[in-house]
């Protein structure tokens, strides 16, 4: 699905080019209504659906939550519901990442940064000041599921295929 033309122009009318990636930024800046919106949706589902049917269950405010995401910091308001039901799926509870910032920490690690540069790597790329604690535990996170797939019962037979070939420069009449 494409974004119309005349969205993107309402959203870049009077923006300096140079301020839509940085920190807090409209990229930062969409990502936040968009989850928003999405959150909101989501609890106006809980409360029309069963789970939502008991008697007085209704809105009931907004928490903060700062997530981090792969270029900066976002402060969301994530909604509540009166009885305390509501247990959004887009952003889990206790959840303080969205998940393409733990494939970069990952695929980081698996180069062979060690915890340390990965942190100055973040703070330096994208301005996100994250602990060496969180580093080492998405990266032991993995490595469970690392040595999990090492210790996998291998098949009997492993079908391979060797290709070979050779390149003869010759010479026919003085050419190559």
């Amino acid at each position: 699905m494409a974004i119309e033309k005349d969205l993107l122009d309402q959203l870049l009318a009077g923006r300096d080019p140079q301020d839509l990636f940085p920190k807090d930024g409209l990229v930062d800046e969409l990502q936040k209504a968009l989850c928003e919106r999405l959150l909101n949706a989501e609890l106006d589902e809980h409360l029309v659906g069963d789970a939502g049917r008991v008697a007085g269950n209704h809105r009931n405010s907004v928490s903060k939550k700062t997530m981090l995401t792969g270029t900066s910091k976002v402060t969301l308001d994530i909604p509540r519901d009166r009885d305390g039901s509501f247990d959004p799926k887009l952003i889990a509870r206790y959840q303080r990442r969205f998940p393409d910032l733990d494939d970069k920490v990952v695929s980081m690690y698996a180069r062979g940064m060690s915890v340390r540069e990965i942190r100055v790597h973040l703070q330096e790329l994208y301005g996100i000041d994250v602990s060496p604690d969180l580093i080492s535990a998405v990266t032991s996170a993995v490595l469970e599921e690392v040595a999990e797939w090492q210790n996998r019962p291998l098949d009997t037979c492993y079908p391979l295929a060797f290709f070979d070939a050779i390149r003869v420069k010759i010479r026919d009449e003085g050419f190559v």
